[in-house]
């Protein structure tokens, strides 16, 4: 299981710099908009201390980090959802991620045109926010003639999960156009599920990444404090993210090199590892580990899955005939040191299938088919 995020903002914002940056692949970037016309994707390792650590332990042939796909969708423009700027296709692209990172410029610099000829992240926020709730209105109007011909010729079966969908429309539609976003409708799990078909944009956790200058990464300006609001009221994470920092620091090669750079910024994380934990919390997923001589490699699960899915997510083959899950914790191997230690403190354990898998969770599994 890959996590998926899409950089959105408006065109020239620095959604390419960063997405270049973050990834080390090469993006189209240029003084215009809509220098970006199909989205560029880039696969990155999760940044993850534990698996490093792992490594040391075990001294494995081959370590396998887990990864994350950026897709560096292009600008959209007031109109993408009547088709403004090749708006629909834009908007197509969003509708395969699994979050949102939507870059906001928080910098001045005359040389870098602003679509809208000004710096204003509340403008530009809202620009993008407006466009993505009208593109799911367009959707939610597709999906009532669905649900309602479902009323009419299908069974009560049918019927029932039509008038379910009808309702959850219902509560959808209200939010979007107070101007909120699809995910802040009052849902049950059910109206959520039914929905899901729908693919709504705005149902989508998303980011807020402020894109600032040098100076800018040092402490908070006015613009950043702009975004931070807006995103204390959606209940969501801000990210600062400096292109040209990252990419410096993309290019050093060391991890004592990295360490340093960060440190004489007065930064503990770098802008990928700080965006990539916060998308893991907004999606609830987590970590556990397989480790041995021949392999240690980092898994990501959603948080409240058993063992069995856990195993599932290595071969459907493991899920399909789960018996049991040896497992320990990251914390107590780095306390005992060894496996034959956590073993003889007593730490080692034998779950079933009714198992919750915890994030840093070391595995092996056992199972038949």
């Amino acid at each position: 299981m890959a996590l998926n995020c899409g950089i959105v903002g408006l065109p020239n914002v620095g959604k390419s710099t960063i997405f270049s940056a973050l990834t080390s692949a090469p993006a189209e970037a240029a003084n215009y908009p809509f220098c970006t016309i199909n989205p560029n994707v880039g696969i990155v390792d999760v940044p993850d201390f534990r698996l490093k650590k792992l490594a040391e332990i075990f001294n494995p042939k081959r370590v396998v980090p887990a990864t994350v796909e950026f897709v560096d969708i292009a600008g959209l423009v007031k109109g993408a959802s009547k088709g403004e700027g090749l708006g629909n296709q834009f908007l197509s692209h969003i509708r395969e991620v699994g979050v949102i990172a939507h870059v906001v410029r928080c910098f001045d610099n005359p040389d870098i045109i602003h679509v809208a000829n000004r710096v204003d992240p509340w403008d530009d926020i809202e620009t993008i926010n407006t466009e993505l709730a009208l593109a799911d209105l367009e959707t939610l109007q597709k999906r009532r003639e669905r649900a309602e011909r479902a009323l009419k010729v299908q069974g009560k079966d049918q019927q029932k999960q039509a008038e379910l969908t009808l309702l959850a429309i219902q509560k959808v539609q209200a939010v979007l156009e107070q101007g909120k976003p699809a995910r802040s409708a009052p849902l049950s799990e059910e109206e959520r599920v039914a929905l899901y078909d729908a693919h709504l944009i705005t149902m989508k956790p998303q980011i807020y990444v402020c894109n600032v200058d040098e100076q800018g990464m040092r402490g908070d300006n006015p613009y950043v404090a702009q975004v931070r609001s807006i995103a204390a009221a959606e209940g969501t994470e801000v990210i600062k993210i400096c292109g040209k920092f990252e990419a410096e620091l993309a290019d050093l090669e060391s991890e004592e090199e990295k360490r340093a750079f960060l440190a004489e910024l007065g930064l503990e994380e770098s802008g990928l590892s700080l965006l990539i934990h916060a998308a893991y919390r907004l999606l609830g997923l987590r970590t556990f580990f397989t480790a041995g001589e021949d392999e240690c490699r980092a898994w990501t699960i959603h948080a409240g899955d058993t063992a069995p899915k856990a195993a599932g997510v290595i071969h459907s083959d493991f899920e399909k005939g789960f018996i049991k899950a040896e497992v320990y914790s990251f914390e107590d191997l780095i306390t005992y040191g060894s496996e034959a230690k956590i073993k003889e403190a007593g730490k080692y354990r034998i779950e079933g299938k009714e198992y919750v898998v915890q994030d840093g969770d070391i595995m092996f599994f056992r199972f038949n088919v």
